[in-house]
């Protein structure tokens, strides 16, 4: 055939996606298929955050191009033009995400082949070559030259990436707001601590309800709430928590009475709490919005009925959605590995007994 085979896309995307499942016929093993000879260039890139180092070997090994390639589109396409004369061009990078990125979809809207060499085999094959200093230079040469001589290492770098890529970025702005709302939270916690213990106790573990953030916001801290009817606290509350509003109320008024005295910094805080209590509610909108953004790119992925199969539920509540983007985004720079490591296991002390071992008594 003399072409780079690819697996049907379905066995593609599950074993990007989900390398720990084996699939019907792969015994877990990467598709690879590379025909070496249909290759005139294997170009190497060691990427980097400014610029990358390039080396291009022919299929004899003969260098055709070693040097800095700046990190820019024009200068990728003239060094890409000028290798691909030689015949078709396969480009190999040791990082296809982030600071690769550039590289690898210059590479494709050039028409070439692109591939990656993961960073545990690219480790083991430089043990191979002479010398042990850590340069760029070198980096980029291994990589060119395992494309050259062990195909079998290599792992394509597929167009199913751009989704995983769009999950990567949305999962990692997840957990920035979430760190953000944890932030917020215990800021307002500790201010409930601070001014108004028994308050804190009552509200502070409903903190990120919306019914909690709304009296916040309308009312203040312990002072406003304190001089804000009862009937108006439980029609701001029902409004957002039908069925425990009456009851969050009587617990927030019994807490309220507890304490007489107004502690110093209690005016400066029903200031404060309000703004805080509005920056909670928009962070927790926010990830609410990004989860339903993150399952409707996992129910446009072709595999979107096999992963809501799966112990990760793309029809789930929020928290689960973005743990089916971590992980799909995560596994999809690995190898395939596995079923084992996937699966999670007891502690020793709850094992059962006997399990795995021959009882040699006596």
């Amino acid at each position: 055939s003399g072409n780079f085979d690819e697996p049907d896309t379905e066995t593609s995307l599950l074993r990007q996606l989900l390398p720990g499942i084996r699939v019907s016929g792969s015994q877990g093993q990467p598709q690879t298929g590379w025909m070496t000879s249909t290759y005139g260039v294997f170009l190497g890139l060691d990427v980097g955050k400014g610029e990358h180092h390039a080396v291009g070997l022919d299929p004899a090994g003969k260098r055709l191009h070693d040097g800095p390639l700046p990190n820019s589109e024009p200068k990728l396409r003239a060094v890409f033009d000028k290798l691909a004369q030689h015949g078709p061009l396969l480009v190999v990078v040791d990082q296809p995400a982030t600071i690769g990125a550039l590289p690898v979809a210059v590479a494709r809207a050039c028409g070439h082949q692109v591939a990656y060499l993961p960073g545990l085999a690219m480790r083991r094959i430089a043990d191979l070559y002479p010398g042990n200093a850590k340069t760029d230079a070198r980096d980029a040469f291994v990589i060119a030259d395992a494309a050259r001589t062990l195909p079998h290492t290599l792992r394509q770098v597929g167009v199913g990436d751009d989704a995983l890529a769009e999950l990567g970025v949305l999962a990692g702005f997840d957990d920035d707001l979430a760190a953000e709302a944890t932030r917020i939270s215990n800021r307002i916690r500790g201010l409930l601590t601070g001014i108004h213990p028994a308050l804190e106790r009552a509200l502070g573990p409903r903190v990120a309800h919306t019914a909690a953030l709304e009296l916040l916001v309308r009312c203040g801290g312990p002072i406003g709430l304190g001089n804000t009817s009862r009937r108006k606290l439980i029609s701001i509350a029902t409004k957002h928590a039908p069925r425990m509003g009456e009851r969050l109320i009587d617990e927030l008024l019994a807490a309220l009475s507890e304490q007489t005295v107004v502690v110093p910094g209690a005016a400066a805080a029903d200031m404060v709490l309000p703004r805080l209590a509005e920056s909670l509610r928009t962070v927790l909108e926010q990830r609410k919005a990004l989860a339903s953004e993150i399952e409707g790119i996992l129910d446009a992925h072709p595999l979107a009925e096999v992963l809501a199969t799966m112990v990760w539920q793309v029809r789930s509540p929020p928290a689960e959605v973005r743990s089916v983007a971590r992980n799909a985004a995560a596994y999809s720079r690995w190898a395939p590995v596995s079923a084992m490591s996937l699966r999670p296991r007891p502690p020793r002390k709850l094992r059962r007994p006997g399990r795995g071992r021959v009882d040699r008594g006596g």
